[in-house]
């Protein structure tokens, strides 16, 4: 596992207080729906979103665009690692 990808994890449990390791969350699974293992939901996605701004300089404000940036581990490393 990447240390970006296990960073991103660890930032998503601390930031909404999930009660899991990053070892439990696959970087393919979707993070929010019914699908997702985490339950994650809208308030979640404010918190994370503001959490990349702080910590990788993220800053998108266009809603579509964040829902593509957060379907999973791997897309949100994708996105931090092109930008």
């Amino acid at each position: 596992m990447s240390d970006l990808k296990y960073e991103l994890k660890e930032l998503i449990i601390e930031e909404c207080e999930k009660e899991c390791t990053p070892e439990e969350i696959k970087d393919d699974e979707a993070l929010f729906g019914p699908d997702s293992v985490l339950e994650l939901d809208s308030m979640d996605a404010l918190q994370i979103s503001m959490a990349l701004h702080k910590k990788y300089g993220l800053k998108t404000t266009d809603s579509k665009k964040l829902k593509k940036i957060m379907v999973s581990i791997n897309t949100l490393a994708e996105y931090i690692e092109s930008n």
